[in-house]
Protein backbone atom coordinates (compact mmCIF):
# COMPACT_ATOMS: atom_id res chain seq x y z
CA UNK A 1 0.00 0.00 0.00
CA UNK A 2 1.22 3.41 -0.53
CA UNK A 3 2.07 5.76 2.11
CA UNK A 4 -0.14 8.14 2.96
CA UNK A 5 -2.85 7.05 0.83
CA UNK A 6 -6.30 6.32 2.30
CA UNK A 7 -8.88 3.71 1.58
CA UNK A 8 -12.26 4.22 1.40
CA UNK A 9 -14.08 3.48 4.46
CA UNK A 10 -17.13 0.41 4.11
CA UNK A 11 -20.75 2.35 4.08
CA UNK A 12 -19.38 5.75 4.05
CA UNK A 13 -21.76 8.28 2.47
CA UNK A 14 -20.92 9.42 -0.68
CA UNK A 15 -19.61 13.03 -0.46
CA UNK A 16 -22.16 15.74 -0.70
CA UNK A 17 -23.84 16.89 -4.11
CA UNK A 18 -23.66 20.94 -4.48
CA UNK A 19 -26.92 21.78 -4.44
CA UNK A 20 -29.38 23.73 -7.18
CA UNK A 21 -29.18 27.27 -5.31
CA UNK A 22 -25.90 28.27 -5.05
CA UNK A 23 -23.91 31.05 -6.22
CA UNK A 24 -22.76 30.55 -9.26
CA UNK A 25 -26.44 29.49 -10.61
CA UNK A 26 -27.65 32.52 -8.70
CA UNK A 27 -25.20 34.64 -11.26
CA UNK A 28 -26.79 32.92 -14.00
CA UNK A 29 -30.38 34.12 -13.06
CA UNK A 30 -29.12 37.33 -12.81
CA UNK A 31 -27.67 37.08 -16.30
CA UNK A 32 -31.57 36.17 -17.43
CA UNK A 33 -32.72 39.18 -15.47
CA UNK A 34 -30.33 41.61 -17.25
CA UNK A 35 -31.62 40.71 -20.58
CA UNK A 36 -35.56 42.60 -20.71
CA UNK A 37 -32.73 45.46 -18.88
CA UNK A 38 -30.45 45.32 -22.45
CA UNK A 39 -33.37 45.27 -24.83
CA UNK A 40 -35.02 48.41 -23.07
CA UNK A 41 -31.73 50.20 -23.02
CA UNK A 42 -31.23 49.08 -27.02
CA UNK A 43 -34.47 50.34 -28.38
CA UNK A 44 -33.65 54.27 -26.50
CA UNK A 45 -32.07 56.36 -29.11
CA UNK A 46 -28.94 58.70 -28.13
CA UNK A 47 -25.25 57.47 -28.03
CA UNK A 48 -25.73 57.48 -24.23
CA UNK A 49 -28.27 55.10 -24.03
CA UNK A 50 -26.35 53.08 -26.65
CA UNK A 51 -23.41 52.65 -24.32
CA UNK A 52 -25.56 51.99 -21.46
CA UNK A 53 -26.45 49.13 -23.16
CA UNK A 54 -22.85 47.86 -24.25
CA UNK A 55 -22.48 48.03 -20.45
CA UNK A 56 -25.31 46.01 -19.28
CA UNK A 57 -24.70 43.70 -22.20
CA UNK A 58 -20.75 43.52 -20.94
CA UNK A 59 -21.96 42.91 -17.16
CA UNK A 60 -23.88 40.01 -18.15
CA UNK A 61 -21.36 38.31 -20.37
CA UNK A 62 -18.87 38.60 -17.67
CA UNK A 63 -21.17 36.69 -15.22
CA UNK A 64 -20.98 33.94 -17.76
CA UNK A 65 -16.77 33.50 -17.30
CA UNK A 66 -17.67 34.66 -13.58
CA UNK A 67 -20.35 31.69 -12.64
CA UNK A 68 -18.26 29.08 -14.01
CA UNK A 69 -14.89 29.81 -12.77
CA UNK A 70 -17.47 30.00 -9.68
CA UNK A 71 -18.32 26.62 -9.97
CA UNK A 72 -15.42 24.89 -10.69
CA UNK A 73 -13.53 25.88 -7.97
CA UNK A 74 -16.23 25.26 -5.47
CA UNK A 75 -17.27 22.06 -6.29
CA UNK A 76 -20.79 23.78 -7.60
CA UNK A 77 -21.27 22.53 -10.45
CA UNK A 78 -24.78 20.49 -11.04
CA UNK A 79 -26.93 19.57 -13.83
CA UNK A 80 -29.15 22.17 -13.25
CA UNK A 81 -26.40 24.74 -14.07
CA UNK A 82 -25.02 22.99 -17.30
CA UNK A 83 -28.72 23.27 -18.50
CA UNK A 84 -29.29 26.71 -17.56
CA UNK A 85 -26.18 28.27 -18.46
CA UNK A 86 -26.07 28.11 -22.01
CA UNK A 87 -30.08 28.96 -21.32
CA UNK A 88 -29.18 32.20 -20.22
CA UNK A 89 -26.51 32.69 -22.75
CA UNK A 90 -28.85 32.22 -25.65
CA UNK A 91 -31.32 34.57 -23.91
CA UNK A 92 -28.65 37.55 -23.78
CA UNK A 93 -27.45 36.70 -27.45
CA UNK A 94 -30.46 35.98 -28.50
CA UNK A 95 -32.25 39.33 -27.22
CA UNK A 96 -29.46 41.33 -28.94
CA UNK A 97 -29.46 39.59 -32.28
CA UNK A 98 -33.23 39.91 -33.07
CA UNK A 99 -32.94 43.26 -31.26
CA UNK A 100 -30.21 44.51 -33.25
CA UNK A 101 -31.92 42.83 -37.09
CA UNK A 102 -35.35 44.54 -35.96
CA UNK A 103 -33.20 47.92 -35.52
CA UNK A 104 -31.75 47.41 -39.18
CA UNK A 105 -28.41 46.80 -38.26
CA UNK A 106 -27.73 42.94 -38.69
CA UNK A 107 -28.84 40.67 -41.41
CA UNK A 108 -32.08 38.94 -40.60
CA UNK A 109 -30.46 35.91 -41.93
CA UNK A 110 -27.72 35.80 -40.00
CA UNK A 111 -30.15 36.10 -36.94
CA UNK A 112 -31.90 33.13 -38.65
CA UNK A 113 -29.06 30.88 -38.97
CA UNK A 114 -27.67 31.81 -35.33
CA UNK A 115 -30.83 31.29 -33.61
CA UNK A 116 -31.84 27.88 -35.09
CA UNK A 117 -28.53 26.28 -34.35
CA UNK A 118 -29.04 27.36 -30.30
CA UNK A 119 -32.70 26.61 -30.36
CA UNK A 120 -31.94 23.45 -32.12
CA UNK A 121 -29.19 22.60 -29.77
CA UNK A 122 -31.20 23.55 -27.01
CA UNK A 123 -33.79 21.35 -27.54
CA UNK A 124 -31.91 18.60 -28.31
CA UNK A 125 -30.49 18.62 -24.81
CA UNK A 126 -33.68 18.20 -23.39
CA UNK A 127 -34.04 15.50 -25.90
CA UNK A 128 -31.30 13.17 -25.09
CA UNK A 129 -31.17 13.92 -21.06
CA UNK A 130 -33.16 10.82 -20.56
CA UNK A 131 -29.23 9.79 -21.56
CA UNK A 132 -27.28 12.39 -19.93
CA UNK A 133 -26.34 15.85 -20.03
CA UNK A 134 -24.44 17.46 -22.96
CA UNK A 135 -21.87 19.89 -20.92
CA UNK A 136 -20.92 22.94 -23.09
CA UNK A 137 -17.41 21.70 -25.37
CA UNK A 138 -14.57 23.90 -25.52
CA UNK A 139 -16.04 25.01 -29.10
CA UNK A 140 -18.92 25.82 -27.71
CA UNK A 141 -17.33 28.61 -25.37
CA UNK A 142 -15.20 29.85 -27.95
CA UNK A 143 -18.86 30.06 -30.34
CA UNK A 144 -20.42 32.24 -27.63
CA UNK A 145 -17.23 34.46 -27.21
CA UNK A 146 -16.98 35.02 -30.44
CA UNK A 147 -20.70 36.13 -30.52
CA UNK A 148 -20.20 38.09 -27.50
CA UNK A 149 -17.63 40.20 -29.41
CA UNK A 150 -19.18 40.84 -32.29
CA UNK A 151 -22.92 42.10 -30.79
CA UNK A 152 -20.85 43.81 -28.63
CA UNK A 153 -19.13 45.61 -32.11
CA UNK A 154 -22.49 45.88 -33.56
CA UNK A 155 -23.67 47.73 -30.15
CA UNK A 156 -21.07 50.14 -30.36
CA UNK A 157 -22.06 53.22 -32.10
CA UNK A 158 -19.15 54.63 -34.87
CA UNK A 159 -17.89 53.64 -37.88
CA UNK A 160 -16.93 50.01 -37.06
CA UNK A 161 -18.23 47.98 -40.08
CA UNK A 162 -15.80 46.16 -41.38
CA UNK A 163 -14.74 45.13 -37.91
CA UNK A 164 -18.28 44.34 -37.13
CA UNK A 165 -18.51 42.25 -40.02
CA UNK A 166 -15.60 40.46 -39.69
CA UNK A 167 -16.02 39.45 -35.99
CA UNK A 168 -19.88 38.44 -37.13
CA UNK A 169 -18.71 36.20 -39.63
CA UNK A 170 -16.17 34.48 -37.69
CA UNK A 171 -18.78 33.71 -35.16
CA UNK A 172 -21.10 32.36 -37.48
CA UNK A 173 -18.37 29.70 -39.28
CA UNK A 174 -18.32 28.45 -35.36
CA UNK A 175 -21.62 28.74 -34.52
CA UNK A 176 -22.46 26.05 -37.44
CA UNK A 177 -19.43 23.61 -36.81
CA UNK A 178 -19.84 23.58 -33.02
CA UNK A 179 -23.12 23.16 -34.02
CA UNK A 180 -22.49 19.71 -36.24
CA UNK A 181 -20.56 18.81 -33.49
CA UNK A 182 -23.51 18.58 -30.65
CA UNK A 183 -25.68 16.53 -32.95
CA UNK A 184 -22.54 13.96 -33.26
CA UNK A 185 -22.09 14.29 -29.21
CA UNK A 186 -25.95 13.97 -29.18
CA UNK A 187 -25.84 10.45 -31.37
CA UNK A 188 -23.01 9.11 -29.87
CA UNK A 189 -24.56 9.90 -26.48
CA UNK A 190 -27.92 8.17 -27.57
CA UNK A 191 -25.95 5.37 -29.16
CA UNK A 192 -23.89 4.65 -25.65
CA UNK A 193 -24.98 1.54 -23.52
CA UNK A 194 -28.05 2.86 -20.71
CA UNK A 195 -26.07 4.14 -17.80
CA UNK A 196 -22.71 5.05 -19.31
CA UNK A 197 -24.21 8.60 -20.32
CA UNK A 198 -22.08 11.59 -18.43
CA UNK A 199 -25.18 12.22 -15.83
CA UNK A 200 -23.15 14.58 -13.40
CA UNK A 201 -19.88 14.96 -15.24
Amino acid sequence: MIAGATEPVAGAPDPPQAGVWNIANALTMVRIALVPLFVWLLFLDGTGWRLAAFAVFAAASVTDKIDGDIARARGLVTDFGKIADPIADKALTGAALVSLSAMGELWWWVTAAIMVREIGITVLRFVVIRYGVIPASKGGKLKTMLQVIAIGFYILPGPLDYVRWVAMGAALAVTVVTGADYLVRAWRLRRAPEGSGPQGS
